[in-house]
């Protein structure tokens, strides 16, 4: 059993800040912020990716928009109980943010990857698109300090998709991917709508 927290989740994220700081909540006295990063992939396709981070790594830091910074930190979710509903939010929980000037011809510089080790919570489901893509959906359990755990949804591919679709739950994996962002409609029982965003890491290797 991998015991090192910091190494069951580490993330590394790149780019431009497009949404203001709003005050979050305070643990302890300590306040914390979430503001989104876009993060562009080598498919033009953009991610809007939310950032938690603490009053106390800003000090000397502004988080203006149009500013490119560097996040190091764990990919996290909790639990936000609405309307008597349980939701599961995801955000990257900023443990180190410096400003960051990208140079655009470093293509080897990483702007967006998640590492995660953790077990398999749920049944992976195995699909296949119309187009005849696989498809595998996966929930991880990923090991946090004081007994708690993240639980990451992850998409698997292809080969991948099918080397997890039988896997057992409380299998231990590490993956490697990105973190990706993806509008879908919420359909409620009197008929309404609402767009929402899901959070996810679609996995590279496993």
């Amino acid at each position: 059993m991998n015991t090192n927290n910091s190494e069951n989740n580490h993330i590394v994220l790149r780019e431009k800040i497009v949404s203001e700081k709003s005050y979050s909540h305070e643990i302890y006295g300590e306040k914390f912020y979430v503001f989104n990063l876009e993060v562009i992939r080598l498919s033009s396709t953009v991610d809007i990716i939310p950032i938690t981070v603490s009053e106390r790594l800003l000090t000397g830091l502004d988080l203006e928009i149009g500013k490119k910074v560097k996040v190091e930190g764990q990919f996290r979710s909790y639990n936000n109980y609405e309307n008597e509903r349980n939701r599961l939010i995801l955000t990257v929980f900023a443990k180190e943010i410096v400003e960051a000037e990208v140079v655009e011809d470093e293509k080897d510089e990483v702007v967006n990857e998640v590492v995660l080790v953790g077990y398999i919570s749920k049944k992976p489901i195995y699909r296949q698109t119309p187009f005849g893509r696989e498809i595998a959906d996966v929930l991880l359990a990923v090991n946090r300090a004081y007994n708690k755990s993240d639980y990451i949804p992850s998409i698997a591919w292809g080969r991948n998709a099918r080397f997890c679709q039988n896997m057992e739950v409380g299998t231990e994996v590490k993956i490697t991917g990105r973190v990706q962002s993806r509008n879908y409609e919420k359909k409620f029982e009197d008929g309404t709508t609402q767009t929402r965003v899901a959070y996810e890491v679609s996995i590279a290797s496993m």
